[in-house]
């Protein structure tokens, strides 16, 4: 689990609803149905507009990620990719199959049984970048649908609010009805930035950096497996493997 995108999300949206909780009114004056359906219920429909239904099975599972998915350590990745060619220097690529149950990666796994299977380091490395720029793709489309829900709910808010205009001098003449426009006037715009500024453009951030750090540790797995399939010994391979490393932390690698 992500713990920084939990408690971010837990204290932002905590804070405000405290502030709201601790003002004249409390809570409910804050909750109004007609504008979470012209907010909310406008922003799913033309983000549907925008996407095809599959794409929307894309967005939550990459949102689940930026909750749920921790990055491996790459040092952690390199102490592996080191374990594997001892192994297949002293035992042949064969012995590798031993490891595959290990392996919770499936990525990693899948580049592993290529070696496995004897395929050319050649073709190992094309088949893995293949299958990382899938995944890179995977995140961008996600990325473009939150930053979409970005720009649509304050978009709406701002319908919302010209709503509730027309609706409060329509009833100038009744005193009684001026609220009702005015709530839907000033509720949707809050609303819309709400669901903008705490939800769908920090998540959106959240998947590029995420996406930016798996693209990494991608690289740094073909090229580690390549080099297993090339018959390069494991010193080699550490220090060519340390390149993808801070200088920092390089020194953590044994």
């Amino acid at each position: 689990m992500d713990i920084t995108t939990v408690i971010g999300t837990i204290l932002g949206f905590g804070l405000v609803g405290f502030a709201m909780a601790t003002g004249e009114g409390g809570l409910p004056i804050f909750i109004h149905v007609p504008s979470m359906l012209i907010v909310c219920g406008g922003t799913i429909a033309v983000v549907m507009m925008n996407f095809p239904l599959d794409t929307m099975k894309v967005l939550i599972k990459v949102t689940l990620t930026t909750y749920l998915y921790k990055s491996p350590s790459p040092t952690e990745e390199i102490d592996r990719i080191i374990t594997y060619s001892n192994l297949a220097r002293k035992e042949g690529l064969l012995a590798l199959e031993s490891k595959l149950q290990e392996v919770d990666d499936a990525f990693f796994a899948k580049g592993v049984q290529l070696v496995i299977d004897g395929f050319p380091a050649d073709t190992v490395r094309d088949i893995m970048e293949l299958e990382a720029e899938w995944q890179h793709q995977r995140h961008l489309t996600g990325k473009k649908m939150l930053d979409a829900i970005g720009s649509f709910a304050p978009a709406f808010g701002m319908i919302g609010t010209l709503v509730g205009l027309v609706q409060m001098l329509q009833n100038l003449s009744d005193p009684s009805k001026i609220g009702g426009g005015m709530a839907t006037a000033l509720l949707t715009t809050m609303y819309g930035a709400m669901i903008a500024n705490m939800v769908a453009i920090p998540l959106a951030g959240k998947l590029e950096v995420r996406d930016d750090e798996e693209t990494l540790l991608r690289q740094l797995m073909v090229e580690g497996i390549v080099a297993i399939q090339s018959g390069e010994g494991p010193q080699l391979i550490k220090e060519k493997l340390k390149s993808f490393l801070a200088p920092s932390v390089r020194e953590a690698v044994a």
